[in-house]
């Protein structure tokens, strides 16, 4: 729970926001297999096959993107040449693909359905929800536990899968007692058992963060949070497991950056230093089985305007560019003993990338949002949700992607990065996410090199006829145009 690559002309536009739109191929060309934004007034139309952010180099997140100069209409139509390129890896079909939202985690069934709804409808099959222990729960209280079982109901009803994260709400409540690690595993096993339709756990939430697990460092400096989790998640699994062997608990839920220095007020660990100290206090519970299913991770950029593709080439922080280096963390820490390490499957359960929210919709929203947020258009959001999606579904351990959150929260200070304003009505990068979506689950992405250009390939401006035609979804003109310019 959290806390543009060059364009064709070359030249810099500074913060424009920029609309592409799909006027569909010619019928020489093969059906195509990746998309890209478009717009007919209303939305973002998904549709050709186009480049991607793949081959965007290595950027610091203090950079700028390049982008062409503002003009009030610019109309580049590119024409893409058939691809005669050998076959690749597909993306995983068998991921799922969702959202973390609690909106729809209501006792009234009406509203868990309205707001599971709202889900269906962008495509997602799965929603992560939390669930909060306080000091002294041993069980689940009746508030809770009838929201619960009211999303858990819609999702069974909607087929969407229902994850829940069980936590501590803020670091004044860590558990880190043997009482209160007892109170909390038993807190768990009772949602097991008195809801039967979630089958899928998440066990805490960014330990490695003072704002949920204090004390993050002991007198000597020394990793003391890694070890309460590790001990925690231990007991909540072994609780969890003799209700239902059968379900599916993830550790972990790690955050993407940390300081792994004490005293300075903002006592963190790095997702390295994290997963390093998590498979020693392992090791030291000379445990003969498992503490987790799976590991999850918050793989968020730097900030919205900070593209998936970004990789850490040094440092300890981690994003979806660095699934290597989390992988070699996960084996370091855990291979040769009963836990998986490099093959435990991964969850990304919270990646988001707020937007620009439009004049006409900031009624809906209040507050002051940060500077540090840098949030996006709604294009490059799509975008850099398409990408990360694409990249989640080629990393082979990967289980899952959700995005933070269906609908935008309402204040400026919080994320604006669902595929719904507050109001509940569809930003126009939902479409286009949607349709990632749905290539992903019919194997359709290629996890192979990005495609090469041929002999036509380039860029030329739009005549009046083809856009007309992008604008009523013609599948008969080809390429792709870049239709408007907003600055």
């Amino acid at each position: 729970m959290a806390s543009f690559p060059e364009a064709p002309c070359g030249e810099s536009l500074g913060n424009t926001i920029l609309t592409l739109v799909n006027i569909g191929r010619p019928d020489s060309l093969p059906p195509p297999k990746r998309g890209i934004l478009g717009r007919d007034g209303s939305g973002l139309t998904p549709s050709g096959d186009v480049p991607t952010l793949a081959s965007v180099p290595a950027l610091s997140p203090g950079d700028g993107f390049p982008l062409p100069k503002p003009r009030s209409l610019i109309a580049l139509l590119g024409v893409l040449a058939a691809l005669a390129a050998p076959a690749h890896a597909l993306g995983s079909e068998q991921m799922y693909m969702g959202a973390a939202e609690d909106e729809g985690r209501n006792a009234d069934p009406a509203v868990a359905m309205a707001k599971m709804q709202l889900a269906k409808a962008a495509g997602f099959d799965t929603i992560r929800i939390t669930t909060i222990w306080d000091p002294g729960q041993s069980a689940v209280p009746a508030g809770q536990l009838q929201a619960l079982q009211s999303i858990a109901a819609a999702g069974d009803f909607l087929g969407i899968r229902v994850i829940a994260t069980i936590m501590n709400f803020g670091s004044r409540t860590t558990p880190l007692t043997a009482s209160s690690r007892t109170q909390f595993a038993r807190f768990a096993a009772d949602l097991v058992r008195r809801v039967s339709g979630i089958r899928e756990y998440i066990v805490g939430n960014e330990p490695n963060l003072n704002r949920y697990w204090l004390p993050q460092f002991g007198p000597n400096g020394e990793d003391v949070a890694a070890t309460a989790y590790v001990q925690l998640l231990a007991r909540t699994y072994d609780a969890m497991k003799a209700v239902d062997k059968g379900v599916f608990i993830n550790g972990g839920s790690v955050s993407p950056r940390g300081i792994d220095r004490p005293g300075t007020g903002r006592d963190t660990h790095s997702p390295t230093a994290f997963i390093t100290d998590m498979g020693t206090a392992y090791r030291d519970l000379n445990r003969n089985r498992p503490i987790m299913d799976g590991f999850s991770f918050h793989p968020y950029g730097e900030n919205s305007s900070t593209p998936p593709t970004f990789a850490h080439l040094s440092g300890t922080s981690l994003g979806l560019a660095d699934y290597d280096k989390l992988v070699s963390l996960l084996g370091t820490a855990f291979d040769g003993t009963a836990q998986l390490g490099s093959t435990l499957p991964i969850v990304y359960d919270e990646y988001g990338v707020d937007s620009q929210i439009p004049d006409g919709k900031r009624r809906f929203y209040s507050g002051r949002e940060p500077a540090t947020t840098r949030p996006a258009s709604e294009g490059v959001q799509a975008a850099y949700y398409r990408e990360a999606l694409e990249m989640a579904a080629c990393q082979p351990t990967v289980r899952g992607f959700l995005i933070f959150h269906v609908t935008d929260e309402t204040d400026y200070n919080r994320w604006q990065s669902g595929v719904y304003y507050a109001d509940g009505t569809p930003k126009s990068s939902r479409p286009f996410v949607k349709q990632t979506m749905a290539e992903i689950r019919s194997g359709a992405v290629d996890c192979g090199a990005p495609p090469v250009p041929g002999p036509k390939a380039g860029w030329a401006v739009a005549t009046a006829a083809e856009i007309a035609a992008a604008e009523k979804g013609s599948s008969v003109v080809g390429g792709w145009v870049l239709v408007d310019s907003s600055g």
